[in-house]
């Protein structure tokens, strides 16, 4: 699995309506503050995987498909009880995954925004991964909805306590989906370790650290003024990012591959890939 791509914005541009180019740089320049939600399609220009349907999901990992191991099913507190080894061969290897990609030029163009505005930005995310925090973002103005690969708990729920990933490097045979080796431990009871990510059918995940982060969120919301919401690749299978966005934005810029209509009639929508996307926007805003 190719862990990063390379992308020239140039050959491969894009058809937008001028119409809604302009409509969204309008939104852009009278904003007084940015808030940027992403879901999975943001990665995609970076080489990570959207695991969008069954099918996409076992191109990724299709040890798990010869095995009929669908993404709802691996990615469950179950899937760590009753086979750890595939469990974790599968968020181990994310993990590797995560930590070796560079994010696309287009995080940097986000970045970019949010330091024009005159109130700031904030990021609120369903992706685990880490890029935004990988690409400079503020890791105070981040909220992931979903938690984080990066972070870890008790899959007994032991503690309420969460400890950082940064020293488990996990061995895994891609090849198979399997951990080679022990799987990580609380340091508390000694049970087996997962990752701090809100999974399906997850009554245990502790997501402290996420209400502390949807709480500065609403802080700052409260005191930001006119906020315009650029959302990047979020998709409507798990649609929380998509009605967070079209709930809390006076503009809202929809950027989406496959799914840019929305319920709002006033939402701008552009239906493109992320990065190519964001290019042609501040070519437009900017210049250049």
């Amino acid at each position: 699995m190719p862990l990063s791509r390379s992308f020239d914005a140039s050959a491969a541009p894009l058809p937008l309506p001028t119409d809604r180019v302009g409509a969204a740089v309008e939104a852009l320049a009278r904003a007084d503050a940015l808030l940027v939600t992403a879901g999975a399609g943001i990665g995609v220009d970076s080489g990570l995987p959207d695991f969008r349907g069954t099918d996409g999901f076992w191109r990724a990992y299709p040890a798990l498909r010869h095995e009929r191991f669908e993404f709802h099913e691996i990615a469950s507190p179950q899937a760590f009880r009753a086979r750890p080894q595939p469990a974790w061969g599968f968020y181990g290897h994310r993990l590797g995954l995560y930590r070796a990609t560079v994010p696309h030029a287009g995080f940097a163009i986000l970045r970019r925004w949010i330091d024009a505005m005159p109130n700031g930005g904030f990021v609120l995310t369903s992706n685990v991964d880490g890029q935004f925090q990988k690409a400079g973002f503020d890791p105070a103005r981040i909220v992931e909805i979903h938690g984080s690969i990066h972070r870890m708990q008790c899959l007994r729920s032991c503690t309420d306590d969460t400890w950082d990933a940064a020293s488990f490097v996990p061995d895994v045979d891609a090849a198979a989906c399997r951990l080679i080796g022990e799987p990580p431990r609380c340091p508390r009871c000694g049970g087996l370790a997962r990752p701090n990510i809100l999974m399906f059918g997850d009554a245990g995940w502790i997501g402290a650290r996420y209400d502390a982060q949807a709480r500065a969120l609403e802080d700052w919301l409260a005191r930001a003024g006119r906020v315009a919401v650029v959302e990047v690749g979020a998709g409507t299978a798990i649609p929380t990012v998509r009605l967070i966005s079209e709930r809390v934005g006076a503009d809202v810029i929809r950027i989406n591959a496959r799914e840019a209509h929305a319920r709002r009639a006033d939402v701008i929508s552009l239906k493109g890939g992320a990065l190519a996307t964001l290019v042609e926007l501040e070519r437009a805003w900017h210049g250049g």
